[in-house]
């Protein structure tokens, strides 16, 4: 073609020394501009958590406008701390009161879990993960053990250490996600029926796809997603943007990250046959299929068509009538 001609008769520059240095300055020079980007964002966030009280981050608009930038690792664990605000939850030596009863009747349950998640994870202490589990367990006796609690401390002992891992863990659940593991399992039904409801109105070819043609239950799709807040269908990176936003709006973004999630798998999903391997798609998305970058992603999160508001009222007169029903 025309075009690889004149392509192949440009003259080749001579590749010297200096082309060389020229191309190491320059990068070096983006890598010093990252590096100062990530200072003044940390410096951004010690500045700002120093400046708004712990209980009233969430609502705080600078807050909120940094999240949507991503939280520096560095800081990252003392972010999740202030937005849970698990420093007023603290109790001094309750943790090791707790930890010194031992097992519970989920133990067995746990330690499978535990070796089965983070086996492979040398940065982990899978004693540290077992105690904490069995202290909240203890804690919180009316709870219904479920392995994506096992995924949520793991991730926070992966960035705490382990009584403020427990502490964060306590108020994340306190705050957002106890409804789901309580005996009656009422509030994840309410969650997913409102989900499989978006999801008609966002996408009905998926909608019908999974509710009317498999006839899968919607709790089937939102379990796995939302009581282990996407640990297992998204990759690290990923998930902990999620969190960081997660932990300033509440479960209303796990409605917009799973609709997010069906929008990256949407043409695989239509094509794939049989419920079994919807589900297991939707469990576990190919890399390949999710938005390029943990801010692509994030970007998607936003944009998906949702009014917060309006789930959030639909929550409230839902879980009204059920509990009438239950009553």
């Amino acid at each position: 073609s025309p075009a690889a001609s004149s392509h192949a008769s440009l003259p080749r520059s001579p590749v010297t020394t200096s082309s060389f240095q020229s191309a190491s300055l320059s990068a070096s020079a983006a890598s010093q501009d990252g590096i100062e980007a990530h200072r003044q964002r940390e410096l951004k966030w010690v500045t700002l958590m120093g400046s708004t009280k712990a209980a009233e981050a969430r609502k705080n608009r600078k807050v909120r406008k940094l999240l949507q930038e991503g939280v520096p690792a560095s800081v990252r664990y003392q972010v999740w701390a202030h937005l849970t605000d698990s420093r007023s939850k603290r109790l001094e030596g309750l943790y090791a009161r707790l930890c010194a009863r031992g097992r519970v009747g989920v133990s067995d349950l746990i330690e499978r879990d535990v070796k089965d998640t983070f086996e492979r994870d040398a940065r982990l202490d899978p004693t540290s993960l077992v105690a904490l589990l069995q202290a909240y367990v203890t804690m919180v006796p009316d709870i219904q053990y479920e392995k994506g609690l096992t995924y949520i401390a793991g991730q926070l002992l992966l960035q705490s250490p382990e009584e403020d891992a427990f502490w964060i863990f306590i108020s994340l659940m306190d705050t957002h996600l106890r409804p789901y593991f309580a005996a009656n399992g009422v509030q994840l039904d309410v969650d997913a029926s409102l989900f499989a409801k978006a999801v008609e109105a966002v996408d009905p070819s998926v909608g019908k796809r999974l509710f009317v043609d498999y006839s899968i239950p919607p709790v089937e799709v939102v379990r796995p997603w939302f009581t282990s807040l996407f640990v297992e269908a998204l990759p690290t990176e990923y998930f902990q943007r999620v969190w960081d936003i997660f932990l300033s709006e509440g479960v209303v973004f796990l409605f917009r990250v799973g609709l997010a999630l069906l929008v990256c798998c949407r043409r695989t999903l239509l094509d794939t046959k049989g419920d079994a391997a919807v589900l297991a798609l939707l469990r576990r998305p190919p890399l390949m299929l999710i938005s390029s970058t943990p801010d692509t992603f994030i970007e998607l999160v936003s944009s998906v068509k949702l009014k917060d508001d309006d789930i959030r009222k639909q929550r409230v007169k839902m879980e009204a009538q059920v509990k009438r029903q239950t009553q």
